[in-house]
């Protein structure tokens, strides 16, 4: 077996396990477990990220299964420190994949290497911390494991137990397993020249032949994702740890009334001895709401998406207007969560037509009608507004997107 000279660094290379194809799972329309979203972003995101951050990773390489480059790419792509992390294609098994990881890196001058599942997203650095420590210290393996707090059982085929198994000195293994480079490489060689393929983890292929295995503290939150409720709890977690992306937008319009024969807001016509003066149908209502909605993901506002100079907006209904900004949001990430719109108009009343307009608030923005406020008040004949020279309208939109960190 190898020795590392007292002096020399350490230098740690780090194999990630992620061509598994989690059939455990479930819901394979979901994709391969690594790359489910929790906490809003893939579960291998959250791995790597403290492998990049760690100061004492040298090199990094993944293994991924051959169809997932994309899924893999997609999932990294806003990754500090993304070309610090390299790929390689894995087996059929895990102890295939780990090989080929490790081939990987023997053109690398790394003394160490840290195997880890990608779906263990939950360690820290003080648990690399202390493998590296006993690394240091000269242990040619080492397995962080926690020990076991259960009572065992021994069960027949039938489903009766057999024994009790004492728990003295037993421990539940954990990733990353450490060890020296040329070690659990050579193991592992070994290994797939005599066809053993029976070893469930790297530790048991060190111990396997003959290499000593040293226990550190491994964390308890440090688990496998493995069945889809993992998944959900793991998202559950991570989600109640981010403070919700809440943003709130504003807008304003206002639009002169001319002679006519009615008014249009909120999308519903009340008649009216005046109408207002506008390139579209002049809803003072919906374009307020619309600049509103754009703000919350500094999209513009309605002139920059709807300029009144253009010929094909003369006329236009306005829920065209206030449902292409709900789309925009939605495209971003947004849910909208409440819509509230304040009219300032001497007349026509709009208490009478108040739930009318809140109806077509909720059919245009895809939400229920209780998200959906819309008030009246005067200007007490105050102004060009209570001269009956023209309505404005203030609106308030709130959206919470999936951006939240």
């Amino acid at each position: 077996m190898t020795q590392m000279h007292p002096t020399q660094p350490m230098r740690a290379g780090i194999v990630i396990v992620a061509a598994g194809r989690g059939e455990r799972a479930g819901a394979p329309e979901e994709g391969p477990k690594q790359y489910r979203p929790i906490g809003g972003r893939p579960v291998i995101a959250h791995t790597l990220e403290k492998f990049v951050t760690w100061p004492g990773s040298a090199r990094i390489v993944v293994v991924i299964h051959r169809d997932d480059e994309a899924l893999f790419n997609d999932a990294v792509a806003n990754l500090r420190e993304r070309s610090r992390i390299q790929t390689t294609l894995g087996g059929a098994t895990r102890q295939e994949s780990v090989l080929a990881g490790l081939r990987h890196l023997t053109d690398s001058d790394i003394s160490h290497v840290y195997i880890h599942d990608a779906v263990r997203p939950f360690f820290d650095h003080d648990l690399l911390d202390r493998a590296a420590a006993a690394l240091a210290a000269g242990a040619p393996a080492v397995l962080p494991a926690i020990p076991v707090a259960d009572t065992l059982k021994r069960a027949s085929e039938t489903g009766i137990v057999t024994e009790t198994v004492p728990r003295a000195g037993l421990y539940a293994a954990q990733t990353p397993q450490c060890f020296r480079f040329a070690d659990i490489l050579q193991a592992h060689e070994r290994a797939a020249r005599e066809r053993r393929t029976d070893f469930t983890d790297d530790a048991a292929i060190a111990e396997w032949t003959g290499l000593p295995v040293t226990l550190v503290a491994g964390t308890p939150d440090n688990v496998k994702l493995t069945v889809k409720r993992d998944i959900a709890m793991a998202d559950e977690k991570l989600s109640a740890a981010l403070l919700p992306d809440v943003r709130t937008g504003n807008g304003y319009d206002v639009h002169q009334l001319e002679p006519g024969d009615g008014v249009t807001l909120c999308g519903v016509f009340i008649a009216h001895d005046q109408k207002l003066k506008g390139h579209s149908d002049a809803d003072v209502a919906l374009h307020a709401l619309t600049d509103a909605l754009l703000a919350t993901c500094g999209a513009g506002d309605i002139g920059d998406h709807f300029p009144p100079s253009d010929p094909q907006w003369k006329g236009a209904p306005s829920r065209i207007f206030i449902e292409h900004a709900a789309k925009i949001v939605r495209e971003r990430g947004g849910t909208i969560m409440n819509a509230d719109v304040s009219l300032i108009a001497e007349a026509p009343r709009v208490g009478p037509h108040r739930d009318a307009m809140r109806a077509k608030l909720s059919e245009y923005l895809a939400i229920s009608i209780d998200r959906c406020s819309v008030k009246a008040t005067t200007n007490e004949t105050i102004g060009f507004v209570g001269r009956r020279e023209g309505i404005a309208a203030i609106a308030t939109a709130t959206v919470v997107y999936r951006s939240a960190r």
